[in-house]
This record gives structure tokens, sequence and C-alpha cells, in this order.
């Protein structure tokens, strides 16, 4: 069977179902007296969604302190012959990105017992990459993934087109295709020459096996031919890495009618 997929009128009734279910999930985990593993994705796909979050935990008052931001990717750069994180203060640092677009905003005017502590914002790292996946099964797995698609060529995370079903979180050289994509994500890269070109990602085996539900976020008509890919598989196909989403455990696909018929 196809993997499901659910069509919303907006990104923004995208956004607020997806925000809705995590923090739902938030609540649960609080009152069961556990952490709560949020698989995130960094980029404009999901920027919404946790801007929506922020405003109904603060609304609805659901503790947060319990939350473990695990990101998908990072990207690295050379420094004498080997690869470091970048800077967090560069723009396009996905730890200056989880910390701003998630976290921040979650954390904000709560007293500091009440807030995500910095030690709950999991980066994948390029020394011990595969680490990630032992600490993300040490838990018990990601209560819930956040994935999105790359436009041109289907990347999720720095996972580009022919990434192994078995993959484990690793360092990769990224397609001249994803880096494309990743202009979009990034303007302040003046063109894809200033893209950095190696990341650390998330495996894909690590998406499938290590996550116990993942939503496929898919707005806007630019990510038509994503929804167009991915809607039809049973299985990950290599080619379109997104489709992910399909082998994972309890795997959905939202998308807003720009996605699903192509349009703005």
């Amino acid at each position: 069977m196809p993997v499901r997929s659910v069509v919303f009128a907006t990104a923004e009734d995208l956004a607020t179902q997806t925000a809705l279910e995590i923090a739902r999930g938030l609540r649960a985990a609080a009152s069961a007296g556990r952490r709560y593993l949020l698989g995130c994705p960094s980029g404009r796909s999901a920027t919404r969604t946790f801007r929506v979050l922020a405003e109904v935990v603060a609304e609805r008052r659901i503790p947060v302190s319990g939350l473990v931001v695990v990101a998908l990717d990072a990207y690295v750069q050379t420094v004498a012959g080997r690869f470091v994180p970048v800077p967090a203060d560069r723009h396009h640092s996905c730890e200056r990105y989880v910390t701003t677009e998630v976290v921040g905003p979650l954390n904000r005017g709560l007293r500091p017992p009440d807030r995500i502590p910095a030690a709950q914002i999991w980066v994948p790292g390029p020394d011990r990459p595969a680490d990630l996946d032992a600490r993300i099964r040490e838990h018990g797995g990601m209560d819930l993934l956040i994935l999105a698609s790359g436009s041109g060529d289907g990347h999720v995370g720095f996972n580009g087109p022919g990434s192994a079903r078995q993959s484990v979180t690793r360092v990769v050289r990224l397609e001249d295709s994803t880096r494309r994509d990743n202009l979009r994500t990034y303007p302040a890269f003046g063109s894809v020459g200033e893209v950095p070109t190696h990341g650390v990602t998330m495996g894909i085996a690590t998406m499938a096996d290590l996550a116990h539900r993942a939503v496929l976020l898919l707005p806007g008509a630019e990510k038509a031919a994503a929804f167009r890919r991915v809607r039809r598989c049973r299985d990950y196909d290599p080619q379109w890495p997104s489709s992910v989403v399909a082998a994972c455990a309890d795997g959905v696909v939202y998308a807003d009618v720009s996605a699903a018929h192509g349009r703005d």
C-alpha cells in the first residue's frame, strides 16, 4: 500500500496540524514523566510549524522541559585536514537554526527550570556521527520525526539520491543538486560555490528504524514534484530519498493544496 497522504487547504493548516500533534505528544510525555524526542529538519518547510508550536504550548501551558530536539543534519567544514562543525554564529549553522527557530521561541518567558536545556539539543557531529544513532536508541527512539524534501532531488537531511537504505548517521559529500536546493533555504549564500560541500546527516536507516512516527511536510507549489514522487511509494526509493517516510513504521505525508496540485 502506498504511503498515506493528507492534503490541507493551506500551508498554515498543515503547520497547525503538525504543531498540535507535537503538542499532544509533549503533554503525554510530560504526564508520563519521560522525555519526548523530536527529529527536526532545518529549513523552510518546518519553520512555520515551529512558530505555531511555540504559540500552542504557551497558550496551553504545555511543559517543554522534557523535549529533546534531534537535528537531522549539519554543515561541516575542513580545518587542518579534518571535518569540524560550522561555527554556531554562521547563517547556515544547524545549531543556530535549532536554537533560534525551535528552542528559543519555546523557552521564551519560561523560568530556567522549565526551559529546554542546551544538553537536550542533539546535533550530529563529524567526529563520531553514529553516536547519534546510539543515543536515540538508548532513549527508546524518536517519538516523532519531522521530515522535509529537497525540491529538485528529493534529498532528506543531507541524504542525496543513491543513499543506501542501511545508511546510518555519517559525514557525506553533498550532491550539487542538494547544494542548489539549499541556495533557497539559505539565501545569504551568494552562489552555489559558497554552499559547503560536506555535511553530517542522520542516516536513512536511522530515520526508518528509530522513529515511532514520521511526517513528511510538503508545503507550497515547489514541492509538487516531491508529492508526486513520494505519494506513490510503498517503500524507500533511493533515487528520491525523502521517500524514506514510506519505510517508517507510521509514516504520513502532509501536503497543502499547492503541493498536491502543483499551483500557487
